[in-house]
């Protein structure tokens, strides 16, 4: 959220606003020195204290509407340490502006912009989900660490960095090639260190950490972010934080349900459905024949899910409520159910195209739940 030419400096890893990603396999990464925040280190919170009015100018109570993320945001609170150097005014704010991002100030206040309330709804599990990433930021001093940072690569002296007021966003600055690259392994970093924390604080608190990946799927599905890769990405793709999490989701499981035995009395409830789905092929076979085989894995499902091959509307229409069973189907459209029992399971769509269209030219394909709402979606090949 811009705030007088100047941007928070730390956005959940919802933002839609980000333009790049990378993937985990496009590059091997290997992990930089984060930063230890000095004892009496207050510029973060000074910062805070000069953006505070224009925030809450702009943003009001999580209450009404908002009344289910306030509670859940309380609990997670409760199972925090806050850090010893600083006082936090923990509160939970709603910016209406209809988009799909938060972010939170280094004083303890979290800002979620109405879209995402919206999405999140009554559900206490996507609220943990989003609420917790950003607590975790806060908890750990994410936007002194990656001030700090900036001014260790302005020591370097191998190129020019102008900071300015700690607010300003990286954008502001001017650097070399390679430290723009350092710059964003270091904030995707501390993304996925702020995600590891937030799975063990929703555990703690009685939220399945599978509300996570269910979030992250849920944005992907609706646009929240592109598949274009780029090596200056301030946040990682979804699929990288998938294969980056997968222990951690597991560790965070374990630790649910020593606390949580039974998972429908947890004030999260039980887990949501989950859908893994791996990038889908296209093969020709014949003239203008063509198929498109999809697999994916299901976690906590009972029943069956549905797979739609269909036209590029379909991204348009999943903007609006999250859901495809609201519109009716175009005759590009093409559906299967399946109970997604096996450890890996395949779907076959066959295509007869009289114009002779590859499929990847207006096609992605969703997997939604009984009620038609969205679980995943996957990117046919030639989209990216």
């Amino acid at each position: 959220m811009e705030t007088g030419g100047c941007k928070l400096a730390f956005r959940l890893c919802l933002c839609l606003l980000w333009a790049h990603g990378i993937a985990a396999k496009d590059l091997v990464e290997v992990p930089l020195r984060v930063p230890e925040v000095p004892y009496k280190f207050t510029i973060d919170m000074e910062a805070a204290a000069r953006m505070r009015p224009q925030l809450m100018a702009q943003s009001v109570p999580a209450s009404g509407a908002y009344a289910t993320g306030n509670g859940v945001f309380e609990t997670l609170v409760r199972h925090v340490g806050a850090p010893s150097a600083v006082k936090l005014n923990w509160q939970l704010r709603i910016v209406e502006d209809d988009l799909l991002n938060a972010y939170s100030s280094p004083d303890g206040t979290v800002y979620v912009e109405s879209g995402l309330a919206r999405l999140a709804n009554s559900n206490p599990g996507l609220w943990a989900a989003i609420l917790s990433h950003e607590i975790a930021h806060i908890v750990h001093r994410d936007w002194a660490r990656r001030y700090l940072y900036q001014k260790s690569l302005e020591r370097k002296g191998s190129a020019a960095i102008v900071l300015g007021d700690p607010g300003v966003a990286s954008a502001s600055w001017a650097d070399s090639t390679k430290l723009s690259e350092d710059m964003g392994l270091f904030c995707r970093q501390l993304e996925l260190e702020a995600d590891r924390e937030s799975l063990m604080l929703m555990a703690r608190a009685g939220f399945h950490p599978d509300f996570v990946p269910a979030l992250h799927h849920l944005l992907h599905a609706l646009g929240n972010g592109t598949s274009e890769n780029s090596l200056f990405s301030m946040h990682p793709r979804w699929e990288e934080r998938d294969q980056e999490l997968g222990h951690a989701y597991v560790a965070a499981g374990i630790e649910f349900e020593h606390r949580w035995p039974e998972w429908y009395a947890s004030p999260g409830g039980n887990p949501p459905i989950l859908v893994f789905a791996e990038e889908p092929t296209v093969r020709k076979t014949g003239a203008r024949e063509w198929e498109v085989r999809i697999s994916m894995r299901c976690q906590n499902l009972a029943g069956a899910v549905q797979v739609v091959l269909g036209g590029n509307s379909i991204g348009e229409k999943t903007h609006l409520l999250a859901r495809l069973d609201q519109h009716p189907g175009s005759e590009e459209e093409i559906r299967q159910f399946t109970g997604c029992t096996s450890l890996r399971t395949t779907i076959t769509f066959p295509l007869a195209d009289t114009l002779g269209r590859r499929p990847s030219e207006r096609t992605d394909i969703y997997v939604l739940d009984a009620w038609g709402s969205v679980l995943a979606r996957a990117d046919i090949p030639g989209r990216r």
